[in-house]
């Protein structure tokens, strides 16, 4: 039996002193302090784990006034804090002991656009992708490119002053900052941007906290220019931490502090506004994939490329494509990254030219491709191959599998994961390739496996290398390979952090600054700073402090992992293989990467904090020694808890009895239960499965709600209620069913019954009944014309007219359809954790549909969601035992059936809302099914959605209703409403439903429209 869980360690009193004060002041934001939303942001994207005591969430510049001068008063003097926006740090920057201000998910407003001068005023929580998306109708774009932009906040890439593509043109963050608001840790405000003449005196002057900085900016920049100049490489994507090379300008005399605050990764201030340089969308561009025979090659190449006058050369080792070609993203590339027939592409370099003058562009162009075919004529450089890609969607989908790189690198087979923590080192150019050839060996000689791939025009390659950070051993080796990549690039006159800023690897900023300057560093941290109380640790210390700068050694998430016994971890792989990418934080409100976070903004709501969750949970399950395993295997055997026992502790729990289990279940009857993370994430986390493991046992402690077993046992009433549907239906179509239906059961909205039923609806059609004996009969030749409809119960018993019209359509195309008994597929099941239901379900059905496969016979399903559920659920359940049966999608059979020459094309055009299991698990679907149309003679297009909210179940959940309507006003509402409703087109059961209840209508699926056409 699963014990009561507890916190790992309860909030300090003086905090929570300091909350409630807080709490009862004129601070509007909101406050965290649950366990669960405290593990959330204990982890970001690098290897490193820190309990916050809290996370606060300000609404305002105000507020953060508000929150710092509370924290002047005396009892509260020891309370630190650490901003944090998107959590995309790969070296801990925004993790900490104290707590943690998130401005990520309140002030995130665009404010201020001015198209003639070129700038925009925004809130920092903004994320990039927000922006851009935003400046788009503008022709406009804030330019410095990173592979997180669709996560990653304005602050977060102001404060580690973010590059990436295209660096070498448009440079970092800092160099598109014109001012900034900030609030320093006494509750003043600062305004910064260049100043000089009376301005600056007039700063200089004051006799407050803003006064001091800027005498002590001055005096630094003043007194230690020569050493400023010399000690600070020459390098496009050099990183100090504060930057003095560019604060002060001795000729004109301008300071400006901004760039003092940029990649000062929050260790001076709270950075909530932001004036930013935009600049104009280019014209023309041009990509070309130039393909190696050897990585080393693609290196040595580069420069070349480089002198070509291209925006930027990107490159990527053989593992990555590797990883890339076995993602969901490859579909999207395939075509413009084909094979070399006859040699092995071992490496890449993406080089792309942007132009605003057409003729400049092509004589660019021509001239690499002239280039490029004398060195493979000449089997030079080990060039073996290019490709030329000039169409925007196209360049987009190149960039989107490169920035997806970053994550594919940690979906590795093995305890061995890619480790981000020398993976931003950069040197000059020049001296990249010698430098990789070290590195490489370095690696090598430690016996380690890694992926690469970088900006190579700006001497910055991300290494990764695979490192088991639940071996103590390996967490040793990881500081080893850290001290020897710092004297490396300093051999090679770089640096160890090119991109990523230090975080925790601060600790290697005194050998790298010397004494004098990194005291200097100290001055300025003391003047904005001098209790050490923002973001501490990082960067540096003030001279006054004795605090000790944050380490490599510091604790990590595999501390944690390690507690776990080796069978769990493996046993649930789909939540401990999360490495903290973030990206299903993904800001893009068409992407169906989980709707629940888009909604909530809350991280506890994200595969990534359900993952943590999870592995908190089974880490204390371990430490209680309980073998979560044999617990499992229990319930599966019948050995569950009393009912008696499970009653008492659901009143327990209704009079507030803490369980963290509680927290966990929280978070995960939030999830929508769409798959879209098993194939979005690069690393696969897949919440649906561990979600069903975990609520199976969780209800082993504690009683289930009426609802769950509404849903689970939909299979076996529904084909009973299906006898009679006119007679059930005239009750539910009464006020007080629907009432107490909510009231008793916690359910809304409940379908009617179709009517008339499927039988009723085919009477009258000359279809084939089924008779296995006959089947088994028939030749093989004439089973060629026979097509096995599968029944599902919600098309069937509830819609079942679509099933009635993919009857007819079979039909329609020369086939003899066959509709095969109905057997429960078990979805409903697995949703609701009735994983004991559900494998018997499995098997049973399992069973038949593999007799059925025997007849050699195509087998379809209607709905989406069931047929996957086949694919995806089953073989979790069941592994070798499922069988090989194989029950397709309508177009999926259909597709390579198509024969003779394409239709004349019509004007009737139909418009495709995907479903999110469908869109990711399939991810030619809508592509398939517009061939389909093509060929008939119709016109169907691709709309892009995220999540209609209706998620199967969810929707129908009286508790989850008004966050169902909101995911379906995310994307789908306006999408709707641009289009004719008889043009629109859903193949997923629950999207229907989604928009008849909503919409009051209801829209047709693909293959009822493709019967129009026919």
């Amino acid at each position: 039996m699963i014990p009561i869980l507890s916190h790992q360690e309860n909030i300090k009193q003086d905090t929570f002193a300091f909350l409630k004060a807080l709490n009862e002041s004129d601070y509007s934001g909101e406050i965290a302090k649950s366990y669960a939303d405290r593990l959330a942001v204990a982890t970001d994207n690098s290897v490193y784990q820190c309990l916050p005591q809290a996370v606060i969430f300000p609404k305002s510049t105000q507020d953060i006034v508000t929150i710092c001068k509370l924290a002047q008063l005396e009892e509260f003097r020891a309370i630190r804090f650490s901003p944090r926006g998107g959590g995309t740090g790969t070296n801990g920057q925004s993790l900490t002991n104290d707590i943690v201000l998130d401005l990520s998910r309140f002030m995130n407003n665009i404010l201020e656009l001015n198209e003639a001068e070129g700038w925009v005023r925004v809130q920092t929580g903004v994320v990039k992708d927000q922006l851009n998306e935003y400046l788009r109708p503008y022709g406009l774009f804030f330019s410095p490119e990173l592979s997180t932009s669709n996560r990653a906040t304005i602050g977060g890439m102001i404060s580690c002053d973010a590059s990436g593509q295209g660096s070498l043109v448009y440079g970092k963050t800092s160099d598109h900052v014109l001012a900034l608001q900030s609030v320093l840790v006494d509750g003043s405000v600062l305004d910064s941007q260049p100043l000089t003449a009376v301005d600056l005196i007039e700063q200089v002057e004051r006799q407050d906290t803003v006064g001091a900085i800027y005498r002590q900016v001055i005096e630094t920049c003043d007194s230690k220019q020569e050493q400023i100049e010399k000690g600070f490489p020459k390098l496009n994507r050099f990183l100090t931490g504060y930057d003095l090379k560019h604060v002060y300008d001795a000729q004109t005399g301008t300071v400006d502090l901004t760039r003092i605050l940029c990649g000062a990764e929050g260790s001076l201030a709270f950075i909530t506004e932001a004036k930013l340089h935009i600049q104009k969308i280019p014209t023309y561009r041009t990509l070309f994939n130039v393909k190696y025979d050897s990585f080393q090659s693609a290196l040595q190449n580069a420069p070349f490329l480089v002198q070509a006058n291209a925006l930027s050369v990107e490159t990527i080792d053989s593992k990555v494509l590797n990883l890339a070609k076995q993602d969901i993203v490859w579909h999207s590339v395939s075509s413009l990254i084909t094979d070399v027939p006859g040699r092995v592409v071992d490496g890449l370099n993406i080089v792309e030219f942007v132009e605003e003058d057409a003729e400049i562009q092509a004589a660019k162009v021509e001239a690499l491709a002239a280039q490029l075919d004398a060195l493979i004529a000449d089997k030079k450089a080990g060039v073996i191959a290019y490709q030329i890609c000039d169409d925007l969607a196209d360049i987009n989908r190149i960039y989107g599998m490169r920035k997806k790189a970053v994550g594919l690198l940690g979906n590795t087979a093995g305890s061995a994961k890619p480790v981000a923590f020398a993976e931003d080192t950069c040197v000059p150019p020049e001296n990249l390739a010698a430098y990789i050839t070290e590195f490489r060996q370095l690696l090598d000689d430690h016996y380690l496996h890694y992926g690469m791939f970088g900006h190579v025009d700006a001497g910055v390659l991300h290494v990764r290398p695979a490192l088991d950070m639940c071996d103590p051993e390996q967490e040793k080796m990881m500081r080893r390979i850290s001290d020897k990549v710092v004297a490396l690039t300093a051999k090679y006159k770089g640096l160890m952090w090119g991109e990523h800023g230090k975080g925790f690897r601060s600790e290697y900023g005194p050998e790298f600054f010397g004494e004098e300057l990194f005291t200097e560093l100290r001055k300025i941290k003391g003047a904005f700073d001098p209790n050490n109380r923002v973001n501490p640790g990082k960067i540096c210390t003030p001279i006054e402090s004795s605090d000790q700068l944050v380490s490599v050694d510091a604790v990590k998430r595999g501390f944690y992992d390690r507690q776990i016994p080796v069978k769990v971890r493996e046993s649930f792989s789909e939540a401990l293989d999360c490495n903290g990418n973030g990206l299903c934080f993904n800001y893009d409100t068409t992407s169906p990467m989980c709707p629940s976070v888009k909604l909530s903004s809350d991280r506890v709501h994200s595969p990534k904090g359900r993952a943590g969750l999870m592995r908190e949970w089974l880490r204390q399950l371990a430490n209680n020694d309980i073998d979560v395993l044999q617990l499992e295997s229990d319930l599966f055997a019948g050995k569950n808890a009393s009912v008696f026992k499970k009653f008492t502790n659901t009143l327990a729990k209704r009079r507030g009895e803490y369980d963290f289990s509680h927290e966990v279940m929280e978070a995960m009857q939030g999830c929508l239960a769409c798959k879209a993370c098993t194939s979005q994430c690069p690393i696969q986390v897949d919440v649906p499965t561990f979600r069903a493991r975990f609520m199976h046992l969780y209800h082993g402690r504690y009683l289930r709600p009426l609802k769950d077993y509404f849903v689970a046992y939909v299979e076996q009433y529904a084909p009973l209620m299906g006898r009679m549907p006119d007679f059930f239906n005239f009750f539910m179509k009464m006020k007080l069913t629907a009432s107490l239906t909510e009231k008793y059961v916690g359910m809304v909205d409940i379908p009617l019954l179709s009517s008339p039923t499927l039988k009723a609806s085919l009477h009258k059609q000359d279809i084939t009944e089924f008779d296995l004996a006959k089947l088994q009969a028939l030749p093989m030749i004439e089973r060629e014309s026979y097509v096995l409809i599968v029944q599902d119960p919600f098309t069937t018993y509830y819609d079942a007219d679509v099933v009635r019209d993919l009857v007819l359509t079979v039909k329609k195309l020369g086939y003899k359809p066959v509709i095969l008994p109905f057997k429960p597929n078990g979805k409903a099941q697995h949703i609701k954790g009735f994983l004991d239901k559900f494998a018997k379900t499995t098997k049973n059905t399992a069973e038949f549909l593999n007799k059925m496969a025997e007849l050699n016979i195509p087998m379809l399903g209607a709905d989406p969601a069931m047929v996957l559920c086949y694919r995806d659920e089953y073989k979790h359940a069941l592994g070798e035992q499922r069988g090989e049966f194989n029950v397709q999608q309508f177009q999926e059979w259909l597709l390579p059936r198509l024969k003779g020459k394409a239709k004349a094309s019509k004007d009737k055009q139909f418009f495709l809302f995907g479903h999110c299991t469908e869109k990711t698990a399939e991810p030619t679907s809508s592509g398939d099914w517009a061939k389909i149309f093509t060929h008939f003679g119709g016109q169907l297009s691709d709309v892009a959605v995220g999540c209609c909210g209706m998620a199967g179940t969810f929707g129908h959940d009286a508790g989850k209703l008004a966050d169902s309507k909101a995911i379906y006003s995310l994307s789908w509402e306006a999408e709707i409403a641009k289009r004719e409703r008889a043009a629109c087109l859903a193949t997923g059961y629950s999207c229907r439903s989604q928009v008849k209840r909503i919409e009051g209508q209801t829209l047709k699926h693909p293959v009822q429209a493709l019967l129009e056409i026919l």
